[in-house]
């Protein structure tokens, strides 16, 4: 059996998972059983604060992306391509747009699907549709998000994200046509036959639900999201470094709806590795505090354009540089037009 190409060679050790995951074990624990102690750094103490509060934040949205990755593992890929549409186009990319919205996963748990959806054989569009259009795509972070900003302002950035999503895969699908772009080699045709219900229904009759096949399915999934936790735990060390050199507080003064609180906005994105939870309040007092809605919507959506988590799980994923560096290049420029428009209706 061959092994998986989108983890590391099962004979080296993979420094950045381990080296990052006991880093990690040490400042959470370190905190949780000396938050009240002042004897250390300013910078390590709020180094250890940030990385225990990511991890209280995010380590539902990574345990459902496991789980979905565990459940995907078992799905034929007929399955998943007659829900996606299994040749591409504008049908399929409003599909995959509608599930990376709906799906209730934070950013990186959403990294975890769509690579295994990707395996499972969706068009590179539909992958960066499905990416692009769910920055804040947790129920729950929208009903916290629509308390801090308001109602209007977030359903102006749900469907706004979902129309970049949409251009930025019908674009990507369109290079990937003309042979700019490699396309997905894992490409699935359904049978001509093919009826989903009644296929459904015979698989779950001959499937054995049995303790051994439920354990059997999340160790698979434990397996397969090694490549994405790598990223994930990085960037977790990676914001709490950020945090403890440059306080949010900052983005009230500096980042105004200008072009240059606009640039600076997204160039602090680009730099600051957080997840959906982490960049939402963030996020708020850009357009309440800032009185920029732009360069909030702008914070989101960069921050997943430009995140190197992202941008090198979609690299691994599909063995592509060239695929990884398009997604800042193509979504960046419509974040910063729409983003600019937003910040005019506040003048």
């Amino acid at each position: 059996m061959t092994e998986h190409s989108c983890h590391p060679p099962a004979d080296k050790t993979d420094f950045l998972l381990w080296g990052s995951l006991i880093s990690i074990i040490i400042l959470y624990a370190h905190f949780a059983l000396f938050e009240s102690t002042t004897q250390f750094a300013t910078w390590y103490a709020t180094l250890s604060a940030s990385v225990f509060d990511l991890v209280n934040t995010m380590w539902w949205g990574v345990t459902l992306g496991i789980l979905m990755i565990s459940v995907l593992s078992r799905i034929p890929r007929e399955f998943v391509m007659s829900i996606l549409g299994s040749k591409g186009g504008l049908n399929g990319i409003l599909r995959a747009t509608a599930a990376g919205v709906l799906l209730d996963l934070c950013s990186h748990g959403i990294l975890m699907v769509g690579a295994k959806l990707y395996e499972r054989g969706a068009s590179i569009g539909q992958i960066i549709a499905f990416l692009v259009a769910s920055p804040w795509n947790s129920f729950s972070l929208t009903l916290i998000l629509i308390a801090l900003i308001g109602l209007w302002w977030t359903l102006a950035f749900i469907v706004l994200s979902m129309l970049i999503a949409i251009v930025a895969g019908l674009i990507f699908d369109a290079l990937v046509s003309r042979g700019v772009l490699p396309g997905n080699p894992t490409d699935v045709d359904l049978p001509d036959n093919f009826a989903f219900w009644h296929e459904a229904k015979k698989g779950i009759a001959t499937t054995p639900f049995t303790v051994g096949f439920v354990v059997s399915m999340l160790k698979d999934g434990i397996k397969e999201s090694r490549m994405v936790m790598r990223w994930i735990l990085f960037g977790v060390l990676l914001a709490g470094l950020v945090r403890a050199f440059l306080t949010p507080e900052t983005f009230g003064t500096y980042f105004g709806p200008t072009l240059a609180g606009l640039g600076l906005t997204v160039l602090v994105a680009t730099i600051m590795e957080v997840c959906s939870e982490g960049s939402t309040p963030i996020a708020a007092d850009l357009l309440t505090r800032a009185n920029a809605p732009g360069n909030s919507f702008a914070f989101l959506m960069t921050g997943v354009s430009t995140d190197y988590t992202e941008i090198m799980v979609l690299k691994e994923t599909t063995k592509s540089f060239k695929i990884a560096l398009f997604l800042p290049l193509l979504t960046v420029p419509q974040v910063l037009v729409v983003a600019w428009l937003m910040n005019g209706v506040t003048f």
